[in-house]
């Protein structure tokens, strides 16, 4: 059971690691390092908010964020806004909201792009509270200015050789207990001793964080628990929580942007989730949420098998470089 678990994960995260490492190679690239610093080097309000407006539309997950936002803060982003990035963009994506709003109605769709944001300047601003205040003995290397040629060949270098090699014990840590943990926790968590709305999220919270939970593969697994009678706000825990964290992501966020930051990043997910699900659930009608649910709920595959197959040989084969 854990090898089917492990194996089906690094199938999961495979193909979205890959496009997280093509996404920071053409950053390298495309973005001169004073283009980042210009709109993210700063620790102002600003710099954040900038981070998060450009995470929020991108399709990238908890996973495929990484080696982006590793790659923003080695290239001259600041801290605060580099955890924004980190936490606005795996919530939500171009392709989560439109399926968002196949499955989960129009409200749900509109809900979770502003929660994505708003959490996401949240962290950032506690992110630049912590740099001021002497960070936690994890430094940007700022040294690094080297020169180099804008190229493709740069670009497969920076992405898929350096950066795999700066994250991949910390993923592969990751990858084996979440893996564990998969195993451990059972199929009927959610739904076997819920009593109330508020413990729900919490069990929500219990579930989702350690676990990895894509975007939009998240979406089929709360609309069914919303059918069969999960609240609103607890259902927007898990779109927010399952896809934001996972163990893999905060071992690798611990080990680049230092354990202060971890927990900066961790307590604005969990404490934005669970203020804005008690917000759902106070204040707006079950009639907006509950009335949107269709029949046809599937679990969502993110691509054919054959495709998840090459993707995590592939990653293998980085990884077993790196190595």
């Amino acid at each position: 059971s854990y090898l089917n678990e492990l194996v089906g994960l690094v199938n999961e995260m495979s193909p979205y690691l890959l496009l997280g490492f093509l996404f920071a190679g053409v950053l390298r690239v495309v973005l001169p390092k004073h283009v980042i610093t210009r709109y993210m080097g700063r620790q102002n309000f600003r710099s954040v908010f900038n981070a998060s407006l450009l995470g929020v539309p991108m399709p990238l997950c908890s996973c495929g964020v990484l080696p982006a936002g590793v790659g923003f803060y080695r290239n001259g982003a600041a801290r605060g806004p580099t955890i924004s990035f980190l936490i606005s963009t795996p919530q939500t994506g171009v392709d989560s909201i439109l399926a968002t709003y196949s499955l989960l109605g129009l409200p749900l769709a509109i809900i979770r792009p502003v929660v994505a944001l708003f959490t996401g300047i949240f962290g950032g601003i506690l992110g630049n509270a912590v740099e001021r205040n002497g960070g936690d003995g994890t430094g940007r290397e700022e040294a690094r200015e080297e020169s180099y040629e804008r190229s493709l060949k740069e670009l497969f270098r920076y992405g898929f050789v350096e950066l795999v090699q700066d994250i991949l014990k910390w993923l592969i840590i990751g990858m084996l207990v979440a893996a564990l943990l998969a195993v451990l926790i059972p199929a009927d968590f959610f739904t076997s001793t819920i009593s109330s709305e508020y413990l729900a999220m919490l069990l929500m919270l219990a579930a989702s964080v350690p676990l990895y939970i894509c975007a939009t593969g998240s979406i089929p697994i709360a609309a069914v628990l919303m059918m069969k009678g999960l609240a609103p706000g607890a259902a927007l825990v898990l779109l927010m929580a399952g896809p934001a964290t996972n163990i893999a992501t905060m071992a690798v966020i611990g080990n680049t942007l230092g354990k202060r930051s971890l927990w900066v990043y961790l307590g604005s997910i969990i404490g934005g989730a669970l203020f804005f699900g008690i917000l759902i659930n106070e204040f707006f009608p079950r009639e907006w949420f509950s009335g949107a649910l269709p029949s046809m709920m599937h679990e969502h595959d993110h691509g054919t098998g054959w495709f998840k197959w090459t993707a995590s040989a592939l990653l293998v084969l980085l990884m077993g470089k790196a190595l």
